[in-house]
């Protein structure tokens, strides 16, 4: 990784590359796709230049395509923000498109007590093509984490995702559209800002410090012994009891159908119980892009929890990933993360 500088005034800003569509340009002999020298952001986009704000680049060396994004990366991020968190006033993080909602989830745990924006963009075309939606992405992002009230705080203190012109709590989206420039949605919960003529604040949804002159907790302790059931029809007993009570697992969430429910057959009630007594957590979220679990309502809800299973309620796949990875990183006791997973951290669920 290799930090490069501008110099400009007022707000100063880190912008890191960590790869993606959004650092591509058509090499013009072999009429590929090529990573360009970031540092030169300026002369892709002449247009940051009138903010006057301080923007320095950080390049991730070697770049990371999306689809090969590990925890080890969100360690990276996390060590980078806390390294130069009194040098900056935000930071923007560019980043591939697939993968982008699960390093905004895990970022949003790993940084307790966030005072400063963390805006995540990218695009779906490359910044050096005509039709590319990266220029506004990017302007856009950097105004925000540059964005200050009258008293001086950023107006964003939160792990977001910038796309399309709306600004998404971090934890709160997924990626839903493979070939669109729409490409995320927060289906649970409001925007946090969206740009238009102005870029329009929702105030009373954005979460803010209890303290704004304390430094944050960076946690860097991750457990990723996670995995992920969803159910399906057809479903059998072996892939079950492979993935609920695996070895290599302390944990699994489970994509469960609607409201949070599964399967009504004694077999499967039977192997969830089994899972839950040898100490798995188990944890539901619902395979709908929109709604929330509730397992008070039908009788194969009730089973799982009576078996055990923990109420995801409106938590994204994605966010449930990053907050067990956060949550069993900090404790060895399955009940201390049980508890944990039913509050509200970081604005991830409504209860």
């Amino acid at each position: 990784m290799k930090p490069t500088e501008s110099t400009s005034e007022k707000s100063a800003l880190l912008l890191i590359y960590t790869g993606g569509t959004i650092g591509m340009k058509e090499d013009p002999v072999i009429q590929a796709l090529k990573p360009f020298n970031f540092s030169q952001i300026l002369e892709e986009v002449p247009e940051l230049g009138k903010f006057a704000y301080r923007i320095d680049t950080y390049t991730f060396d070697p770049l990371i395509d999306s689809s090969d994004i590990e925890p080890n990366l969100w360690l990276s991020l996390a060590g980078l923000i806390e390294e130069k968190y009194d040098e900056y006033d935000g930071f923007v993080i560019l980043h591939g498109t697939d993968t982008m909602a699960y390093s905004a989830s895990a970022l949003s745990f790993m940084i307790e007590g966030l005072t400063k924006p963390v805006i995540f963009t990218g695009s779906q075309l490359p910044i050096g093509t005509p039709r590319t939606d990266g220029k506004e992405n990017l302007i856009s992002s950097v105004e925000i984490a540059a964005a200050k009230d009258t008293e001086g705080h950023a107006i964003v203190p939160e792990v977001c995702i910038y796309f399309d012109n709306v600004l998404m709590r971090g934890n709160r989206a997924s990626k839903i559209n493979s070939d669109n420039f729409r490409a995320f949605r927060s289906p649970n919960f409001p925007p946090l800002a969206e740009a238009g003529i102005h870029i329009r604040y929702n105030s009373g949804l954005i979460r803010r410090p209890a303290v704004w002159d304390a430094r944050p907790v960076f946690h860097k302790s991750l457990d990723t012994r996670v995995s992920i059931l969803k159910m399906h029809p057809g479903i059998t007993p072996q892939i079950v009891r492979t993935i609920l009570c695996g070895n290599d697992t302390r944990a699994v969430i489970i994509e469960t159908y609607g409201a949070g429910n599964a399967p009504s057959k004694e077999w499967f009630i039977s192997i969830v119980r089994e899972a839950s007594a040898i100490g798995k957590i188990l944890l539901n979220v619902t395979q709908c892009m929109a709604g929330s679990v509730n397992m008070d309502i039908y009788a194969t809800g009730k089973c799982l929890k009576e078996a055990g299973v923990v109420n995801g309620y409106d938590s994204t796949t994605e966010s449930a990933l990053g907050k067990l990875f956060h949550l069993l990183g900090q404790h060895t006791s399955s009940e201390s993360v049980k508890t944990g997973l039913e509050c509200d951290l970081r604005g991830e669920i409504s209860k």
